[in-house]
Order: C-alpha cells, then structure tokens, then sequence
C-alpha cells in the first residue's frame, strides 16, 4: 500500500483567498489516493468554503490559525510577531514532522524567512534558492534561483547547481541533467564578476554536468535542463517569460477571430493548439520549492487559481517519494567531507 503524503495548505494565502486554495485541495485529493490535506487558516473561513464540496472528510483537516501575514508586511517581524499566523503554524507544523510539506500562495517574503528560520536549513547549505520548472520546447528546465537571493556569492550559485541536478533527476526523471550558467553570451571571458568567478568553479564540479553558459534566447529552446542564476536575474527572466506567454496566447486568439475565415480555421486546429498552449502553461508544473531545507516548503504564484494549487500539491508527492530532502543532505555531507 502506498504510504499517505500530508501536505499542509496555507488556506489564506494568495490573492483569491480561501476560494482557490481549498478548490485546489479537494481536486488533489479527488485526483490522487495518496495525499492528505491539511489546511490551515482562519477555521470558520476554511470550513464555510469546505461546505461547497462533497470530499472524503478523513482526508481533510482544518487546522486553526487566527493571524494572517499580509503581503507588504516586514517579513522577519510578521514572522516572529504572528506566532499564530497559517504560515507560521504551518512551517511548525513540518518542522515537528506532523506534515511531510507546507504550500503557499502568500508572502513570498515570509515564506522564505519562516522557512529557514522555523524549518532550518540543510547543515552545509548556505541560501536555500527557489527553483521553478519552467516550460521549453523538449519539456521543462528548472530555474534556480528565481528569486529567493537577489544577491549571491560563487559558491551558493555552485550550491543551486548541485541542488538543482539533484531535484532534476529525481524529481522530473532527466539523467545527468545539463547545467548551464545564465550569462549575456557564450564566450567563458564574458560577464559579470561574479559569473566569471562561478564559471571555473562550475567547471571543477564532479558531480555535475556543467555545459557552459546559457543566453536567454536559448532557454525557450531546452538549451540546459538546470539554469543557474541569482534570484534577480531569475525573477526577471521568469516574469519575462510569463508576459511574453501571455501576450502570444493573446494575440494568437485574437488573431484567430478576425475573420470569418480564420474562425473556421480556428475550429480545425483548436485540439491541437490547446494542448501545445498547454504544455506551455506555468501552472501546469506547480509551484517553486526552496531548495536546501531540512523539510519541503514550496511557493506557488500570488495569483494561483486551483489548477496551480492542485498540482503544487501533487509535486510534493513526488519530492517526498524520492525522498529529495535527505539526497540533499547526503550531497552536502559528501561536500564537506
């Protein structure tokens, strides 16, 4: 029998409230027999939405938390003061091993910061990175860091590449996954300084597969299955990459409407186009974990609607299967040993 997965859900956070979270959940549990879900939030809130569904009630628990971390909030002093907030409860809530992963729509701010200071840290690991799987055209490339540290060293970009490799082959199933490094060209001499200070450092890296540098224009095209940059840079890339998606799918709509001719061409090629359109759909691959914690603490989208929900849950079955945390912990005591 195939052991349960509990996944905590941080039930008010995100910008379409309780809504969207708890229609996520109950389609990760419609869906998949192995995962439990825990929502936590403000219990009248939680249990008034609960009471639109028909769902197996003993796979659902409501856990109480009064406070709610608001987005433009300092997040160290939300996360120290709100002691009962659903983010808080919930890291607690993994750190005392009564759930296997904590997802959240909410401050991304406070997540970061509850993550590392209530879940901790993996010893040896020096910034945790958020990576997101992105879509290409040969599947998905994880992007590493995307926004967790705006500012990095050599050695936590060294770091995010390790961790990277690792989340890649055991969690989306790619074999020695190519690692590139995000630069503005090719060549090994060109760059900032700290790229060119990563790049040998890279290059003396045993355990994996360093390809070189990565242009932009060449992520779309699956050029490296793992894309390893500071949290600016990644931030950028990640928030060009959705308004460029969106702003296509747009206008090919738009265009397609135009005219009566291109209606009915539109009816011809629609099962074909949405699934393409599909496979190029970040909500289709969940939310971004923080990689290097002793637990699983994933972010999704502020925006998230319960498709996004839905399948960030359904990610942490497989993080947890694989049992990524400790593939981590055994990569960095290698490290220092």
């Amino acid at each position: 029998m195939q052991e349960k997965i509990r996944v905590v859900l941080d039930a008010m956070g995100g910008d379409n409230g309780c809504t969207e979270m708890v229609k996520g959940a109950i389609q990760a549990i419609e869906e998949n027999s192995c995962v439990d879900v825990i929502l936590v939030g403000q219990e009248e809130v939680v249990r008034a939405e609960l009471s639109k569904y028909t769902y197996p009630e003993d796979r659902v628990t409501v856990v109480h938390a009064s406070e709610v971390i608001e987005t433009g909030e300092p997040p160290v002093l939300a996360i120290r003061r709100k002691k009962d907030s659903s983010i808080v409860v919930g890291l607690n809530m993994v750190k005392k091993g009564e759930a296997d992963a904590f997802v959240s729509a909410g401050s991304t701010g406070a997540v970061l910061v509850g993550g590392q200071l209530i879940v901790g840290r993996i010893k040896g690991v020096e910034r945790p990175p958020l990576g997101v799987l992105i879509p290409t055209t040969k599947g998905v490339s994880l992007l590493v860091d995307n926004g967790a540290n705006v500012d990095a060293r050599a050695s936590h970009l060294v770091q995010f590449a390790r961790m990277g490799s690792i989340y890649m082959e055991n969690v989306v199933g790619v074999k020695n996954p190519r690692v590139s490094l995000v630069n503005i060209g090719v060549e090994e001499e060109k760059g900032n300084a700290l790229v060119k200070e990563t790049y040998p450092l890279l290059k003396e890296c045993a355990d994996i597969n360093f390809t070189g540098h990565i242009e932009a224009r060449e992520i779309p095209h699956g050029g490296a299955d793992v894309i390893v940059c500071e949290g600016f840079v990644g931030n950028v890339i990640l928030k060009l990459y959705e308004g460029v998606g969106s702003a296509l799918i747009g206008k090919v709509k738009s265009g397609m409407m135009s005219t009566f001719r291109s209606k009915i061409g539109a009816l011809l090629v629609k099962p074909a186009l949405k699934q393409t359109l599909k496979s190029f759909d970040a909500a289709e691959y969940g939310g971004a974990p923080l990689l290097g914690l002793n637990g699983l603490v994933v972010k999704t989208h502020g925006s998230s609607t319960a498709k996004e929900v839905k399948n960030t849950i359904v990610q942490c079955i497989t993080f947890k299967e694989q049992d990524i945390v400790n593939k981590m912990k055994a990569c960095f005591t290698v490290e220092k040993a």
